[in-house]
Formats: C-alpha cells, sequence, structure tokens
C-alpha cells in the first residue's frame, strides 16, 4: 500500500507484526530506548513525510511509560511532516476512570443545603438573626460532613478522561481507533475522530464455533454495567440471558451481596465482560452461578489484564474456560489449560486498511 506506514510501540510488538502481516506491508523502522534515568528516547529510521501514519500502542505492562513513548511517537511524526497520524490503541490507557467523580453508592457528589432556621413565636426572627444563623448553619454542615469521612477528599478524585484525551490531540494524533471502551463518554472527550471497535461479532463467530450446544447456554452479565453487551450478544444467538445483581440491605452499609436475576439450574452459563484486572468480579459471579445449580462456566472478555494473582485465581474459581482477546500480549497464557485467546488484529486491520482508503468503518459494525 503507497504512502501507508504502520509503527508499532514496545507495549505489543506481536500485534504490529499480525497487523503488518495482514496488510502486506513491512513495519516501519524505529528505535525505542531507554535513558539511564528511565526517561524514553524515540528515533525515527525512515522517513514519515506525507505519509498516512498508523502508531499501534496498548496499554498494558508499564501503562505510563507506554503512554509516554506514544505521545513521543505521534509528536515525533508530525514534526517529520506526517499527512495524518493515527494512533492504535487496542486497550486504551485510563478507560475505567469516569470523568465524574462518583461516591462508592453510585450517586454524584452533591451536599445537602442546610435547613432554614424554625420560626419561633415568642423570639421574632430579625434579617439579621436569619443571616447569622443561616451562616452559622453552613459552618456546622460543612464541619459535619468532614467528619463523617475519615478522609475529606478521598471521593474527590482526578479526572483523567479530558486530560487523556487532550495529550493525545495537543502531541499531534489526528484520528483514534481503539475497541471497546470500558466508559461510553470517552470518545466525546477528543477534538478528533474516535473510532470505537466492537469486538462483539468476534466474541459470537468463537461462541458458535468453540461452545458445544451453545444455543442451550445462558449468556451472564456479572455486573449491571455490562447488561448492554451482554444482551447484545444473547439476542444476536437467541439465547437465554441472566444478571448478576448487586444490592445493599442497609442504607449505610458498603457491603454489597450478590443476587442472580435468571435461572441457570442445569445449564451452561457463558460471562460476558469487558475487562479482568484481578479477576475478582468474574470469579465471584462464577461461584454464585455455580451455587445455583450452573454445570460449565465459560467467562469471554474483551480486556484481559490479568494483573498479580489474577491467573491463581481464575485457577481456584469455578470457573470451566476463560476466553479472552489479544489485545494485550496474552503470550504467557497461550498454554494455560482455562484460558484461550481469540485474535481481533483482523479487526483492526481492517480498519487500517478502510482508513487509508477514505472508506466506511460501518461493515466492521455488522454481523459477518
Amino acid at each position: 500500500m503507497r504512502n501507508l506506514v504502520v509503527l508499532g510501540g514496545s507495549s505489543h510488538p506481536e500485534f504490529t507484526e499480525k497487523i503488518c502481516n495482514r496488510l502486506g506491508i513491512s513495519e516501519g523502522k524505529t528505535r525505542l530506548t531507554k535513558f539511564s534515568n528511565n526517561e524514553t528516547s524515540v528515533e525515527m529510521k525512515e522517513s514519515v513525510r506525507e505519509q498516512d501514519v498508523y502508531i499501534i500502542q496498548s496499554a498494558c505492562g508499564n501503562v505510563n511509560d507506554n503512554f509516554i513513548e506514544l505521545l513521543i511517537m505521534i509528536n515525533g511524526c508530525k514534526i517529520a511532516s506526517a499527512k495524518r497520524i493515527t494512533a492504535v490503541i487496542p486497550y486504551f490507557p485510563y478507560s475505567r476512570q469516569p470523568d465524574v467523580p462518583f461516591k462508592q453508592s453510585g450517586a454524584p457528589l452533591t451536599f445537602l443545603p442546610p435547613q432554614t432556621p424554625p420560626y419561633q413565636p415568642n423570639q421574632p426572627n430579625k434579617v439579621d438573626d436569619v443571616s447569622s444563623q443561616l451562616l452559622r448553619k453552613l459552618g456546622q454542615a460543612s464541619v459535619e460532613e468532614q467528619k463523617k469521612e475519615s478522609a475529606p477528599y478521598r471521593e474527590w478524585r482526578a479526572r483523567p478522561g479530558v486530560l487523556i484525551a487532550d495529550l493525545l490531540t495537543c502531541a499531534g494524533a489526528d484520528h483514534i481507533i481503539t475497541m471497546d471502551l470500558h466508559d461510553a463518554q470517552y470518545p466525546g472527550f477528543f477534538d478528533c475522530p474516535v473510532d470505537n471497535l466492537t469486538s462483539l461479532y468476534t466474541a459470537i463467530n468463537y461462541i458458535r464455533l468453540n461452545i458445544p450446544d451453545y444455543s442451550e447456554a445462558v449468556i451472564v452479565s456479572p455486573d449491571a454495567g455490562g447488561a448492554k453487551r451482554a444482551t447484545s450478544i444473547a439476542e444476536k444467538l437467541c439465547m437465554d440471558f441472566a444478571l448478576v445483581h448487586k444490592e445493599r440491605h442497609k442504607v449505610h452499609s458498603q457491603k454489597k451481596e450478590s443476587m442472580l436475576v435468571g435461572d441457570v439450574r442445569g445449564r451452561n452459563c457463558i460471562l460476558i465482560d469487558d475487562i479482568t484486572d484481578t479477576s475478582y468480579t468474574i470469579t465471584k459471579a462464577a461461584r454464585l452461578l455455580r451455587e445455583k445449580g450452573a454445570c460449565k462456566i465459560y467467562a469471554l472478555v474483551s480486556h484481559a489484564i490479568l494483573s498479580a494473582d489474577a491467573v491463581n485465581h481464575i485457577d481456584q474459581s469455578a470457573i470451566d474456560e476463560l476466553i479472552v482477546s489479544n489485545s494485550v500480549p496474552q503470550t504467557q497464557h497461550m498454554t494455560h489449560p482455562k484460558i484461550k485467546v481469540f485474535d481481533v488484529t483482523s479487526l483492526f486491520s481492517e480498519a487500517i486498511r478502510r482508513t487509508h482508503f477514505g472508506e466506511s468503518l460501518s461493515k466492521l459494525f455488522e454481523e459477518a
């Protein structure tokens, strides 16, 4: 392909290699190193002037280092007069942190207004008295709120969504291609086009080809947040659906209890989620399904980070098979008996090809 350059960061070289092989081109030459103080160094080994450049970097491993490396590569191509620069980010960094601060209960952070001082017949309220009482109430409300919280600013977290978008666009990115964003509001943070691809149909094809008697199984969402994705798969495969719901029985209690909405007794189950990091959510859901009489339990996840002791948790859990994409490196898990990997490089390579030739990406959001 003429005027097309694909560059790969250091986070997922196998992903870049597979995409280049599918496109029938050689990977662009770069030299990615670090100085003795761990600063990132990027050298472009070939010209990208007036080229359509695609830089592939996933949010895995040392996430912050890899993100800075991506920014430097984008900026380097911008300075080198690239015609267009597209950041291809299979798993998007900081996508699990919403841009609006929320309480643990899920409600937006708000403060109740102070109550108006009550009317007292024997002591008429003057304007000055009412004002002073309101000010005193405001002060008391502020002090009481701080007393309730052991760490007053714990709930007020930074808002990285807009920041990450601004860093990418300021570095010089003209276009973003990613997959299965955890938070649907992220594309709205960008001033450039964002194509959020979906692994939905790749997952559906995997279920059809690799799970015996899949039509008799039940699609299960491990939480309410993933219900939309799970129901989409259930509808397209004409399968039953169940949901693991978390609820609190006491108003001020932070402890959540899980309950299953749906019947799974004597049936195979397929848990659907977009991200698993520590694997706590899916292993807890799998245990509940087993308690409710489920037979074989599959878990299908778009982005499997599997940090810390996640793999050990999977081993000891009720999950019989964990199916993940290769949006982050899975080489060390390929030989694990419980973990299966499905390839999404065909999705990204086709998105790159269509973008390069100015074709529509709508076909990638339709069932094959």
